[in-house]
């Protein structure tokens, strides 16, 4: 509780008591109230109670624990990539993956009130390195320096507490509320269409029949075996049997840099036959295949 700034935990102690007395109910994000992952977890699952954890890995482990019945968690921006540790923490976790949602990201620029109502010049601008990277052309022209933090709506707390005049934060406007902020200009992202992918995780897969019928996606990793163009032979499946791959990205494992793990996605389910025929094309030509979820379609690809 003490890793969140002062002016955020009151409110972090009272949805921790709501979701503890139904945690059913309670989905889990990282972050402080008022996080843009605040804002998914009540998007995806209207009517939770949201749950501030200090981690992604304490999001996960409310989850495994049974403090939560699930997690929204962010896997990818459109302008600043994968979100770091995520593909690490997911195969990890043990949860698998029910829902994803498309979140429309606006970021404000805030800071301390003043007693005449003016604002600058800031010297740095806190908040989590994805909003910062989203922002930086916007910070570079103004000169600020960015100053990573461990969440945004997180930062925002941390500058309400400070109230220094040369500190801003870079937050969505509800922070900006909560935390008794001025905005000093919204919109401060570089791209009109910044845009988070999120995920939910839960302790048991979707059942088949949820996603029968239903454009789905199909998120696993897999390891290749250590032989020439094993990774080729292994993605010919997905070509000859006319299974859309929307992602792959690859990221290594261990210290020795001797072995990659890829993370993809592919249109369709399990219980498809070509879907079928490609992974079992894939789990012949790989050391490891894990299926990550199998979870309906919120966005069409291509």
């Amino acid at each position: 509780m003490n890793s969140f700034p002062a002016p955020a935990r009151a409110m972090v102690a009272q949805m921790a008591e709501a979701a503890a007395a139904d945690p059913a109910r309670a989905i889990a994000y990282q972050g402080s109230p008022g996080a843009n992952s605040h804002r998914a977890a009540v998007e995806m699952v209207p009517g939770c109670l949201p749950l501030p954890c200090f981690s992604f890995a304490d999001a996960i482990e409310a989850v495994k624990d049974g403090r939560a019945g699930a997690a929204a968690i962010p896997i990818e921006n459109s302008q600043h990539g994968r979100v770091a540790d995520i593909h690490f923490l997911l195969p990890e976790s043990g949860l698998s993956i029910v829902a994803e949602h498309f979140l429309r990201i606006n970021h404000a620029l805030m800071a301390a009130p003043t007693a005449d109502g003016k604002h600058g010049p800031f010297e740095y601008a806190l908040s989590h390195p994805q909003a910062l990277g989203q922002s930086r052309h916007y910070l570079q022209k103004r000169g600020i320096k960015p100053q990573a933090h461990s969440d945004t709506a997180g930062a925002a707390a941390y500058v309400a507490e400070m109230r220094d005049p040369t500190l801003a934060a870079i937050a969505p406007p509800m922070a900006a509320d909560l935390y008794g902020l001025d905005i000093v200009e919204n919109d401060v992202e570089d791209a009109a269409d910044n845009t988070t992918r999120f995920l939910l995780l839960a302790r048991e897969p979707l059942p088949p029949e949820t996603v029968a019928g239903r454009p789905a996606i199909t998120t696993f990793v897999f390891e290749v075996k250590n032989i020439p163009a094993a990774l080729y032979k292994a993605l010919g499946g997905f070509a000859t049997n006319g299974v859309n791959m929307t992602k792959l990205e690859s990221y290594q494992i261990g210290a020795r840099f001797a072995a990659s793990m890829f993370y993809s996605d592919i249109l369709g389910a399990p219980g498809d036959p070509a879907v079928d025929r490609a992974l079992d094309e894939l789990a012949y030509h790989s050391k490891e295949l894990r299926i990550l979820g199998t979870y309906p379609q919120a966005r069409e690809r291509g």
